[in-house]
This record gives C-alpha cells, structure tokens and sequence, in this order.
C-alpha cells in the first residue's frame, strides 16, 4: 500500500486474537479522523448529519467495554464479545446495522481460535445476512449494497459460489475484483481482506447511480462510506503493514461531486391519507418472540409482513427472534409466524379506536391484554435533543435520554432508562425515540428489556412534535400496553414540519437551495425555499393546514426568530378560526423551527 513500510513477515495467512485486536485499534483510530468527513456526506443540506460520529462513538465505546473484559482468549471468542457490546453502544440506525455486520462475523467465525481465508469469508458473507435482516425495507445504494460487494468478492477468492447476489451492480462488482485476485494467495486473510476491500470501495462509488437522492447531493452513502473504513484497518492489518491505511486510495471518494445537469426532483408522493387528510394507521401492534425456525423461513416471514403492515422488524440471536410489526390483519401476522416455526409471548395491542370496542382514552385502561383485564402502571422513556424538551418531558414524568445530531442515543443508554422507569414501579415502559434514526437503536432496547423480563414497547414517532402528541394522550394508570393505542395513533395523526438554514448549495425536491438559504420542509421533504425564516415558517403552516387541523405546535429552538409565534397564529387564523397555537421552547439545535399539526 502507498506509504506503507514493508512488513518484514509479509502478508498474515490467518488472523490470531492479537491481530483482531490491531484491526479494533486501528478502525477505532481511523474512524476517529474521518468521522467528520463521513458526517458530511449528508443528503439533506442542513448540519444534522453524523453517520460518522455515530459509527466512531459505537465502535469506540465497544472497543472500551471489550478491554475490560479478562476472559478473552481466542479469536472467535473476542468477535463474540465485541459484537454484544456493539448492540449496546450503538447509536444511530448506522451503529445498529455495525452491529449486526460485526455479529454475522462472529457467527461466521464461531469455532475459529484462528481464522483463516475461507473463515473469514464466511464471516463477511454471514455479517451481509445479518446487516440486511436488521432492515426491513432494504434498499440498494446504501451500506447493504456495500457490504453485498464486500462479501462476494471475498466467497469468490475462496472458490464458494455463495448464493445470490443482491443487486446487479454489487454482484458485478464482486466478480471484476475478486477475479483479479483470487490466485493470489489461496485460501490466506489476505486475498480475501484486499478483494472485499476492493469490492466495497467500487460498490461505494457506484451508490449514487442507485439512488437518487445521493446523486442530486453529489455525495456516495456514508454508511457504505463507514464500512470502507472498517475493511481499509482489515486489509493494512492482513498485509502485515502497522501502520494506518494510506488516505491516497480512499478520501478522494468521500469528496462532493458538482451537482451537473440534474432535473428537478419531481413531488414526493403522497401517503395514504383518510377522509381527514391524516394518513392511515394499521390497526395493530403484534410482537411475538420466535423459536425453532431458521434463516430461510425468517426471511419469508419477513417478506410476508412487510406485505402485510408496516414498521416490521425481525431480528434474532441465538435460534430466537423478536417479531414486531404494524398491520390490519394481526392473526395473519400470527399465522405467518407459526408458519416460520414457534411463536410465543405473544402480544396484540390496537393501535386504532375502530380495531377494539372502546370509547376512547378512558377506555383504555380497561382494554384487554391477550384475555387479560390486568390494569398496570405505565411509565415512559423518551429522547429530546434540547433543555426545553427534556424538561417538558420530565415533568411528565418521562426518564430522558438526551439525543441529538452528533450525540444520538445508543441502545444501552435506552435499556438503561428502560430499567430506571421499571425500578421507579412502572410495570411496563413506553418508549418514544422522537427521531427516525434513533428507530432500529430504541427496537433493540425494547427486545433487550423484554429479554429481561421488562415489559416494553416501541412507538414509532419520527420527530419531536409527534412524541409530544403521543405524550399529550399518555396515561400513567394505564397499562404500558393499554397506552401504545392512544400514543401511536396520536403520533400517527401529527403532520410535521420543521424550519432549517442550508449549510451549503444543494438540489432539494424543493429545488435549488445555496449556502444560507432557508429551507421549509414538510412531513421529510423539502417545499420551500426562502431568504426569510419567518415567512418560510408561515407558508410550512399553511401547508401542514391544507388538510384542516385543530392545534397547531411551535417548538422554538435555540435559534428561533422573533415574532414566530405572533407569525404561525396569524396565519393559523388565514386557515381556520378557532385553532390553537402552541409554544414549546424546545432549545434544540440545527432546526430552529419544529412544527406539528393534530
């Protein structure tokens, strides 16, 4: 590698317990100087993107919690170890789905003191499996699309014709690279590290020509980008290089592409929406644990969910899986579950007033559970991104976890406020993330405290103004079960709408935006572009009242301007007479502006 001193023992053949842990210090230390560069590939224009520091964080504070550990002294066992830690450090949806990649590896790996060529590409192609079972829609172009590349190149160098390969692109990628190598030296870590190597960098060049949002922000996936770093500290530890990985071959990938003859992005399309204008919610949550099944039938499991519903997520360990998913029809979720093996605790809750026979909020305290008319308390676990909203959500009695851009929450942060609210005496907790990239860390927790006997559950609210719907309609005498119908159904009937400067020029679905414009965005796009935030803050209203609406939330952040709440009630009152405006200081950071309409 350029740059590189020679290595007086030449290229490893396998990778001891010594070696995995140079490849731990080294992408700890390698993630470290790019995590800013990695934060920058951000396809929305506004400073909020930190994929990069989410994975660092991740990483780092599992390597930390691994040194502690005394009992390690075999490679397949340090994987082992340090893939658990992962799931508890991880933040950011790009810190679960490492942590997925990092246990398929240690499965793929199981039985190894040492790990050879054919070994370790069992690992990469068993860490792909278990990265693409972590997300339910998965979509190429992203880290997944990487991580296919990667593990195919390396099935390839071992002579393993292993299975399908996921996308055209990836799949041909993985053949050029890995045929140019696969003599080299078979069967060692190394061929195998330098073809996966290879693969991933090619399949992250290629991202932007699978979607296109990253084309139009001239930049490749930052996950995908973060995965490169991973196996650029595995290829310079194989080598039998101690140095770091030269920046020559990689950075100038991580640079923006000018943003050259691109149409305007057409409208996002519309969801589903009833008479009222709010899009439609399924009627219920189903949640089951799975045993006796397999990775086949899992996955025909959770291709037929996602048919039947929405929000599914399907993840397993040690031959058991946690099943959750949003649907109309929950004794067909059930049925496919039992068509894939042994379903059991399982839990049906409403998420919609028409799905059970009660009257509203009052009744839901005496809603049944699974035959039961157990009546238990209830307490919440909730994320906020500022001083005002972590205060508001306490004095609800919520155990906060703090989390914003640069510092999301991780999974052990979440089961550790999940455990705090079950010592406090709540029978079962609630947990409202409050941010679409907190998701996948918030299901891990609410699976962990499950596993510890905790009851738990997830709803899903994207942003901040759907965790204060939830939290409006919570009600602690009610059971954590009990609560989930009126909270996500609240969630589910706020539009959102948000307020943001543009760090830099960039095309949007809004059109052309510059360094310092500002951005009105609605329900996650981009609607208008203006030079006035006041103005841009009224016409997001008007937007979000298009479909009608009775209260109308401000959450103020740090750098609100004057005159917002004057401005979003004079034109509440254009829209409708009678509905009222709400003012939260939120204090978060990036948006100044945050807006919900119930």
């Amino acid at each position: 590698m350029p740059g590189a001193a020679p290595s007086p023992d030449g290229p490893l053949a396998v990778l001891d317990l010594a070696a995995i842990r140079r490849w731990a210090a080294l992408t700890r230390s390698l993630l470290a100087a790019r995590r800013t560069e990695i934060d920058a590939l951000n396809v929305f224009p506004v400073p909020d993107g930190d994929t990069g520091t989410n994975l660092y964080l991740t990483f780092d504070g599992a390597v930390e919690r691994t040194l502690a550990a005394t009992d390690i002294t075999t490679a397949d066992r340090l994987l082992s170890v340090f893939a658990r830690h992962l799931l508890w450090t991880a933040r950011g949806n790009s810190g679960v789905i490492l942590s997925q990649l990092s246990r398929g590896l240690a499965e793929g790996c199981a039985g190894a003191v040492e790990i050879d060529g054919r070994v370790l590409a069992e690992g990469l192609r068993r860490a792909e499996e278990r990265a693409r079972q972590a997300v339910a829609d998965p979509q190429e172009g992203t880290i997944l699309t990487v991580a296919t590349a990667m593990a195919q190149a390396a099935a390839r160098v071992v002579g393993d014709a292993a299975g399908d390969v996921a996308g055209d692109v990836a799949g041909d990628v993985a053949g050029d690279v890995a045929g140019d190598v696969a003599g080299d030296v078979a069967g060692g870590v190394h061929a195998v590290a330098r073809a996966a190597l290879a693969a991933a960098r090619q399949a992250l060049e290629h991202t932007p020509e699978q979607l296109e949002v990253l084309a139009r922000a001239g930049v490749v996936d930052a996950g995908g980008a973060g995965l490169v770093v991973l196996l650029e500290c595995l290829e310079q530890v194989c080598s039998g290089h101690r140095g770091q990985p030269s920046d020559d071959a990689s950075r100038h990938r991580l640079r923006r592409r000018p943003e050259v003859g691109l149409p305007a992005l057409p409208p996002a399309p519309s969801t589903e929406a009833d008479d009222a204008g709010v899009a439609a919610t399924p009627q219920f949550e189903v949640m089951y644990l799975l045993r006796d099944s397999d990775d086949a039938a899992v996955d025909v499991l959770r291709g037929r969910l996602v048919q039947l519903g929405d929000s599914v997520l399907v993840v397993g360990s040690d031959g058991e899986w946690t099943v959750h998913a949003h649907v109309d029809d929950a004794g067909a979720a059930v049925e496919a579950g039992i068509e894939a093996g042994r379903p059991h605790r399982v839990r049906i809750t409403a998420l919609t007033q028409g799905s059970h026979p009660h009257p509203g909020r009052e009744g839901a305290a005496g809603m049944q559970r699974l035959g039961s008319v157990e009546r238990r308390p209830a307490g919440v676990v909730a994320c906020a991104a500022g001083g005002g909203l972590t205060a508001l959500f306490e004095e609800a009695g919520a155990v906060v976890v703090a989390s914003g851009s640069g510092r999301r929450a991780s999974t052990g942060s979440l089961i550790d406020a999940i455990r705090e609210q079950h010592a406090r005496g709540a029978s079962g907790v609630v947990v409202l993330p409050d941010d679409g990239d907190t998701l996948l860390a918030a299901a891990a927790a609410v699976r962990a405290a499950d596993d510890e006997g905790i009851e738990a559950h997830l709803v899903h609210v994207r942003t901040a103004v759907q965790g204060l719907a939830a939290l409006a309609v919570f009600e602690p005498t009610a059971s954590a079960a009990a609560n989930v119908l009126a909270m996500q159904a609240a969630a589910s009937a706020t539009r959102h709408g948000a307020v943001a400067v543009a760090d830099r020029a960039a095309l949007t679905s809004g059109g052309p935006c510059e360094e310092g414009d500002v951005l009105g965005v609605v329900d996650g796009d981009v609607v208008v572009i203006g030079a006035d935030q006041l103005s841009v803050t009224r016409e997001v209203v008007r937007r979000l009242l298009s479909s009608g609406g009775e209260l109308v939330t401000v959450v103020a952040g740090t750098d609100a301007p004057d005159g917002l709440v004057e401005a979003v009630k004079e034109e509440a009152r254009r829209a409708h007479h009678g509905i009222e405006v709400s003012l939260v200081k939120g204090g978060q950071a990036v948006y100044p502006v945050l807006l919900g309409v119930e």
